[in-house]
C-alpha cells in the first residue's frame, strides 16, 4: 500500500535519522561514555520518529475488514434482510408496476382540495345569508334585556353557589374532532373582550339577533362533518363561536381577544389597501402622548395583511422615514415587515415643532408614485395621521394632491386630552372621505383604530359584494391547548387558514351608510387539507406543498414556524411570511415560484441538496416539481417526485381473508397519521385507530367507513409478504444459542406505512427505550415524512447496511441504527418496497471493535513496517469509527460518540477534505433565528460655546414649560371638562430583554460533510510545528463507515482549529440588506377591489366635543411654540 506524498517527504527525514544513528554508532575517536550516550539518544530518536511515522496501513485494513464482516453479519442475522428481499423477489411476477404520472397526480389532488374547500365556502355563504336575514327582521331595542351564554362565565357560580349572570349551566364534552377540547356541539356561545361592556345594548341586540345562527351552525356541521370552528364576528366586538367552549382568560384574568383585529375579519371587511402612517414626533408629543401614538401605530399595523402595503413617516421640523431604506416606496405588510416597523417605532423620540404640511405632501407622493409604477395594492389608499394638533394652513396640500376625486382617504387620530386643535384635525378627515377619532388613553386605542375598517368597507357594503376571502396561514394561539399541540404535532402541520365573508345590513334606511354587521367564517386546518395528497402516492422523498398568491408558504414539510425560547416553543415573528424561494432555495432563478404565483400549471426539474437529521446530513436528489392553481382560492398546489425509486409505484393483489389474517399479527402496526379510512366523518368513528378502522371495514363491522382502497390493498399485500418475518424473528428469540447482548430491536417498514418490529430485549434492560415509540416521531411514519431510517436507506446501495447514531437530543440513548433498503423489480423498473434494520447498543459495538483493533503481543511482526503490535488501547494511538457524514460512532472517549469528528481533531478532518476524501457542502437556512447584535450608540453632542449652551438651556426650559402648559390643559382651560389622570398601563423598557438575549429572524449558512466513496483508503502526515502527526483512514467494507487510526502524541490544535458544523449568520451590508427588504417579488393581486361608491355617505366622519376657542390664548400657545422652535 502506497503512502501519500506528504508521507514520502517524511521518509527522507527518516533516512537522515537512520544515517545519524549509523554515524553515532561508528564514532571510534570518542570516549566510551560519550559514545554510549549518543547511542542511547539516537536510538530513542529513531524509535520516536518511527513510532510517529509508521502506523501500518495493512493492519488498519485488516481491522476494517474484520469489523465490517462482524457488524454486517450481526445486522443481516438479526434483521432478516435477506429473507425479506427474497420474499419480495418471489412476488415480482404477480405485481403490476406503474410509473407515477406527476401531472395527472397534481391535477387529481387539486380537484379533491377544491371540492373540500368548496364545501367550506358553501357553509360560510349559508351563515352570511342567515345573519343578514336575522338582522333584516330584527328591530333594535335600546332597553333590551337578554341573557346569552357568555363563554367566559358559563358554568360559573357566585359565592352562594348560584349561576352568575350570563353564565348558567352549559354542558361541555371532550371531542376528538376539536383537538380533545371540551365543547358543546348543540349550542354556540359568545365571547366579549374585557374592554367591551358585555351588557351594552349593541351587544345584547347583536347577541339576540345572531341566535338564529345556531341552527345553521349545526346544520352545516351535519352536512360537512369535517368542518371545525364556525363563527360570527360582530362589528360591535362580540364573537359567536360554534361549538361553544369555556373561554380561558390570561393570567391577569383579562380577555384581550377581539375578533375585529383578526386577519379573517379585516380581509373580509375591506379590500386591499395602501397605507401611509404619518406620526407627529414634535416636542408636544412627549410622555404619555408618544406612548399612545406608538400603540396606535402598532394597532394599525396589526390590521394589515399580506395583500396590503404600508410605510411610516415621522415628522416634526422635518420629515423622516422610520425605515430610511423604504424612502419613497411602499412595502408589503407581511408579518416580517410589520414586526420590523414595530421595533423601529419603539425607538421614536420627540423633538422640535410639528410641520404636518410637509409630511402630507410626502405621503401623497408615495401613494401617487406607487400607482404610477403599478405597485402596491392598486385598490384603496389611505393616510393615517396621528397627532396632538395641526396648526398650519394645509388646505392647499389636499387641493393639489387629492381633490376633487378624493382618491386617498385620510384618517386622523387626535392624541391626548388636549382638544384645542380638534376642528383642524377633524376637518382633514371629513374633507378627504376619512374618519376622525380622539384617543386620550391607551384603553381607547383599539376601538378607535377599528373605525377606519368600517369606512373602507362602505363601498363593498353598499354594493352588496359578498367576496369570499381566504387568509394566509396562521397559528391559532387563542385556544387553551395550543402549547400542547406545539409539542405533539409536526411544525409544518400546525397552521390553518380561514375562509370568511362579510355580513351587511340590508335595511334600506341605512343603505348609504354602508353598515357592516360583521364577518362569518370557518377555519380549515391545513393538516386536513394535506391529507388529500397522501404520502404513499408521492414516494419516500416526495411531498406536496401549498403557497398563497403572494408566494408565501401555506404548508410545506420544511416549514418551521416555531422556535425554542428557554424550554418553551413559540411562533417565530415571521412564521407565516416564509417565501417559497426561502424553502425551495435551489430555485435560484425563482422560475418555480413565478409560475406558481401566476397561477400556471406546469412542471420543473431541479437538482437539490436536502437534509435529514435536523440538517446534519445532506442528500443529493433530482426532483420533478408539478404544480397547478386551486380554483376559487388564492392558493397554488405543488407536488415533488424524486427521480429514481420515487418514479414507480407497484400494486399487488391478495385476498382480504389472507391479508386480514396477517394484518392482525401482534407485531404489526400501520401509520396512524395516514388516512386508510376516514374516521372524522362519523363521531362514532373518531376514537378508532387507523388499524381498528381498517379491520372494522374489512370485516364488515364498520361498512359506513370511507376508505382508500388502493392504500388498503397495498397494506394487505405488504402484510402478507412480510408475514414470514414474524416467524423468523421468533425463531431467533427461541434459539438455544440466545440473542447477542446488545441487540435490542428488529424492525421493518413498507411503502404502505406498515411496520413490524421485534423486541429482542425487555423494556427494563433496553437502552433505546424511546426508539419506535409514539414520542420518537422521526423514526415513525407521520403525515409529513417517512421514518429517517427509511429515507436514508433509500439513498444507499441495496443490500448494504447503513449505520448511524441518532442525535443525542432525541433521547434515544447510546444506540446504533443499522438499516438497508428492500426493492422490487419488474422488467427494467425498480421501486422501493420498504426498509429493514436492527437497533443495537453502542456499547456492544464498541466492545467488538476494541477486541478486533488490538494485535496480541505474539503477533508476527517480521513483514510489517511500522508499529507492531498495533493496539488501539495504546496511549500513543487514537482510534475512531466515523460515518459517511463525519460523525463519530466509536472513540476512546465515550462522550465523543455522536459528535462531528472535525470538532475533535480539526487537523485530520481538514486534511481529509483537502485530499478529497470528504467534501464540504453548504446548506442554507432562511428560517433561522439568531441573537440580536448589540450596538451602543452615543447620543451626546458637544457644546460648541458657552453661548450655545445658554441658548440650549433656555430653549429647553421654554419648550418644557410649554409642554407643561399643554399637558395640564392650561391652553384649554375654556373646556368644561375636569382634569383627568392618565397613566400608561405598561412599562415598555422593563418588558424588554437585553439585546443580546433577543432572537430575531435571520439567514444562516451551515456546512454538511460527505464522504467520497471512490476513495477507499488513504494516509498522510500532518506537520504541526515541532512534531508530525500520521494518520491512516480505511473504509469499512460493505458499510458507510470509516476507521481512523491517528498518532496521539502530536498536538496540532495551534495550527488547526476545530471544524464545527455551527451555522454562520449571513450578514448583508447595508445596501444589500435594504434592497432585500424593499424588493417586491412577483405576486398575484386579489381579483376584487372595492374602493369607491357614488352613494357613499362621507359626512359620517367622526364626532368631536363642543369647543369654544379662545383666540387670544390660542395665539399665546402658538407664540410659545414659534419661540422655542
Amino acid at each position: 500500500m502506497q503512502i501519500a506524498a506528504a508521507a514520502g517527504m517524511n521518509r527522507w527525514g527518516l533516512g537522515n535519522a537512520g544515517n545519524a544513528c549509523k554515524s553515532g554508532r561508528g564514532g571510534p575517536h570518542r570516549g566510551r561514555l560519550m559514545m554510549l550516550m549518543w547511542i542511547i539518544f539516537f536510538s530513542s530518536l529513531c524509535l520516536m520518529v518511527d513510532g510517529q511515522m509508521k502506523i501500518p496501513p495493512e493492519t488498519v485494513q485488516q481491522w476494517a475488514v474484520s469489523f465490517g464482516k462482524e457488524i454486517a453479519a450481526l445486522s443481516a442475522r438479526y434483521s432478516g434482510a435477506k429473507l425479506l428481499q427474497k420474499k419480495y423477489k418471489d412476488v415480482e411476477g404477480v405485481v403490476k408496476m406503474e410509473e407515477v404520472d406527476g401531472e395527472e397526480l397534481v391535477k387529481k389532488f387539486a380537484e379533491e382540495m377544491e371540492e373540500m374547500l368548496g364545501r367550506k365556502m358553501k357553509s360560510v355563504k349559508r351563515l352570511a345569508e342567515a345573519a343578514e336575514d336575522a338582522d333584516y327582521y330584527h328591530e333594535y331595542n335600546e332597553t333590551m334585556e337578554f341573557d346569552y351564554y357568555n363563554s367566559l362565565l358559563v358554568n360559573s357560580v357566585d359565592e352562594d353557589g348560584n349561576p352568575v349572570q350570563l353564565g348558567g349551566e352549559f354542558p361541555l364534552e371532550e371531542n376528538e374532532h376539536f383537538n380533545k377540547l371540551p365543547v358543546n356541539t348543540q349550542l354556540s356561545n359568545i365571547q366579549v373582550p374585557t374592554n367591551v361592556y358585555n351588557r351594552d345594548p349593541d351587544i345584547l341586540n347583536g347577541a339576540y339577533m345572531s341566535e338564529a345562527l345556531n341552527d345553521v351552525f349545526i346544520d352545516n356541521f351535519q352536512k360537512d362533518p369535517t368542518l371545525t370552528w364556525q363563527y360570527f364576528g360582530s362589528s360591535t366586538g362580540f364573537f359567536r363561536l360554534y361549538p361553544g367552549i369555556q373561554w380561558i382568560p390570561d393570567e391577569n384574568g383579562v380577555v384581550t381577544f377581539d375578533c375585529r383585529n383578526r386577519n379573517w375579519y379585516i380581509q373580509a371587511a375591506t379590500s386591499p389597501k395602501d397605507v401611509v402612517i404619518v406620526v407627529d414626533v414634535s416636542g408636544s408629543m412627549k410622555g404619555l402622548r408618544l406612548t399612545i401614538a406608538k400603540h396606535t401605530i402598532n394597532t394599525i399595523l396589526d390590521t394589515l395583511g399580506e395583500n396590503d402595503f404600508v410605510n411610516i413617516i415621522a415628522y416634526s421640523d422635518y420629515v423622516r422615514y422610520v425605515e430610511p431604506c423604504f424612502k419613497g416606496t411602499l412595502v408589503q405588510a407581511d408579518l416580517d415587515n410589520r414586526e420590523h416597523f414595530k421595533l423601529l417605532v419603539e425607538g421614536l423620540h420627540v423633538k422640535g415643532e410639528g410641520k404636518v404640511k410637509k409630511a402630507m405632501k410626502e405621503s401623497f407622493k408615495i401613494l401617487n408614485e406607487a400607482t404610477a409604477r403599478g405597485q402596491g395594492s392598486l385598490c384603496n389608499q389611505a393616510i393615517m395621521l396621528i397627532t396632538d394638533g395641526a396648526m398650519e394652513d394645509f388646505q392647499n396640500v389636499f387641493e393639489e394632491f387629492n381633490w376633487p376625486e378624493r382618491r386617498v382617504r385620510v384618517f386622523t387620530y387626535l392624541i391626548g386630552r388636549e382638544m384645542t386643535f380638534v376642528d383642524n384635525v377633524k376637518w382633514i378627515a371629513c374633507n378627504n372621505k376619512g374618519y376622525y377619532t380622539h384617543i386620550s388613553t391607551l384603553a381607547d386605542v383599539q376601538e378607535n383604530v377599528m373605525e377606519y375598517l368600517h369606512v373602507l368597507s362602505r363601498p363593498m357594503v353598499i354594493n352588496h359584494d359578498h367576496d369570499i376571502i381566504w387568509t394566509e396561514a396562521y397559528m391559532d394561539s387563542v385556544l387553551p391547548n395550543t402549547e400542547k399541540l406545539f409539542n405533539t404535532q409536526a411544525q409544518s402541520l400546525l397552521l390553518m387558514t380561514s375562509v370568511a365573508m362579510p355580513v351587511f345590513s340590508k335595511k334600506k334606511e341605512t343603505l348609504s351608510h354602508g353598515i357592516l354587521l360583521g364577518v362569518v367564517g370557518t377555519d380549515v386546518a391545513l393538516r386536513e387539507l394535506m391529507r388529500l395528497a397522501p404520502r404513499y402516492k408521492l414516494g419516500v422523498h416526495g411531498y406536496a406543498y401549498l403557497i398563497t398568491n403572494n408566494g408565501y408558504i401555506l404548508s410545506h414539510p420544511d416549514l418551521r414556524p416555531l422556535y425554542k425560547e428557554g424550554k418553551k416553543l413559540k411562533p417565530k415573528p415571521n412564521y407565516n411570511s416564509v417565501d417559497l424561494s426561502e424553502v425551495e432555495w435551489e430555485d435560484t432563478e425563482e422560475k418555480l415560484r413565478t409560475a406558481m404565483v401566476k397561477g400556471e400549471t406546469g412542471k420543473l426539474s431541479l437538482d437539490v441538496r436536502t437534509s435529514v437529521d435536523k440538517g446534519r446530513r445532506v442528500m443529493f436528489l433530482k426532483n420533478d416539481y408539478f404544480y397547478t392553481i386551486l380554483n376559487e382560492t388564492p392558493f397554488s398546489l405543488g407536488i415533488v417526485l424524486t427521480r429514481g425509486y420515487g418514479q414507480y409505484i407497484f400494486q399487488g393483489n391478495v385476498s382480504v381473508e389472507e391479508g386480514l389474517h396477517d394484518l392482525l399479527a401482534p407485531d404489526l402496526t400501520i401509520a396512524n397519521e395516514w388516512t386508510y379510512c376516514e374516521t372524522d366523518i362519523d363521531p362514532a368513528h373518531r376514537k378508532l385507530t387507523q388499524l381498528q378502522a381498517v379491520v372494522g371495514y374489512l370485516t364488515g363491522k364498520e361498512p359506513d367507513l370511507e376508505c382508500d382502497e388502493q392504500l388498503m390493498q397495498q397494506a394487505l399485500f405488504d402484510a402478507v409478504v412480510t408475514a414470514p418475518m414474524e416467524a423468523y424473528w421468533t425463531t431467533i428469540m427461541l434459539n438455544t444459542s440466545g440473542v447477542d447482548e446488545g441487540i435490542e430491536t428488529a424492525f421493518l417498514g413498507t411503502r404502505s406505512g406498515l411496520m413490524r418490529f421485534q423486541w429482542y430485549t425487555g423494556m427494563e434492560k433496553r437502552v433505546g427505550k424511546s426508539f419506535l415509540t409514539s414520542t420518537d416521531r422521526e423514526n415513525m411514519f407521520t403525515l409529513d415524512h417517512f421514518p429517517e431510517w427509511y429515507r436514508r436507506a433509500a439513498e444507499y446501495p441495496v443490500g448494504q447496511f447503513l449505520y448511524y447514531m441518532p442525535r443525542q437530543d432525541t433521547r434515544a440513548g447510546r444506540i446504533l441504527i443499522s438499516t438497508t433498503a428492500v426493492t422490487l423489480t419488474v422488467g427494467t423498473k425498480t421501486a422501493i418496497a420498504g426498509a429493514i434494520g436492527v437497533q443495537m447498543t453502542l456499547d456492544m459495538i464498541e466492545s467488538r471493535f476494541w477486541a478486533i483493533a488490538s494485535q496480541p503481543n505474539d503477533t508476527d511482526c517480521s513483514n510489517i513496517e511500522g508499529i507492531c503490535p498495533l493496539r488501539c488501547d495504546s496511549i500513543d494511538i487514537e482510534c475512531y469509527v466515523i460515518d459517511n457524514n463525519g460523525f463519530v460512532l466509536i472513540s476512546k472517549l465515550r462522550n465523543d460518540a455522536g459528535r462531528f469528528f472535525g470538532e475533535i481533531d480539526g487537523s485530520v478532518m481538514t486534511t481529509l477534505i483537502r485530499m478529497g476524501m470528504f467534501k464540504r457542502v453548504s446548506l442554507f437556512d432562511y428560517q433561522a433565528m439568531c441573537k440580536m447584535s448589540s450596538h451602543s450608540v452615543s447620543s451626546s453632542r458637544p457644546l460648541l460655546s458657552p453661548f450655545y449652551g445658554l441658548a440650549s438651556a433656555l430653549k429647553w426650559f421654554l419648550s418644557n414649560f410649554l409642554l407643561f402648559l399643554l399637558e395640564f390643559n392650561i391652553c384649554g382651560f375654556w373646556h368644561t371638562e375636569h382634569f383627568a389622570d392618565a397613566k400608561p398601563s405598561f412599562s415598555v423598557s422593563s418588558a424588554h430583554k437585553k439585546k443580546g438575549d433577543i432572537l430575531q429572524p435571520c439567514d444562516t449558512e451551515y456546512p454538511s460533510f460527505v464522504y467520497e466513496p471512490s476513495v477507499k483508503e488513504t494516509n498522510s502526515i500532518i506537520k504541526c510545528g515541532r512534531c508530525q502527526k500520521m494518520f491512516v483512514v480505511q473504509q469499512i467494507p460493505e458499510s458507510n463507515l470509516l476507521m481512523l487510526v491517528v498518532q496521539a502524541d502530536c498536538d496540532c490544535s495551534r495550527q488547526y482549529g476545530p471544524l464545527t458544523m455551527e451555522p454562520r449568520e449571513v450578514r448583508y451590508n447595508a445596501s444589500v440588506k435594504c434592497e432585500r427588504m424593499k424588493s417586491q417579488k412577483i405576486r398575484r393581486r386579489p381579483e376584487s377591489c372595492h374602493a369607491y361608491h357614488p352613494q357613499e355617505n362621507a359626512n359620517d366622519c367622526g364626532r368631536a366635543s363642543f369647543i369654544s376657542l379662545s383666540a387670544s390664548l390660542f395665539f399665546i400657545c402658538l407664540s410659545f411654540s414659534t419661540l422655542v422652535s
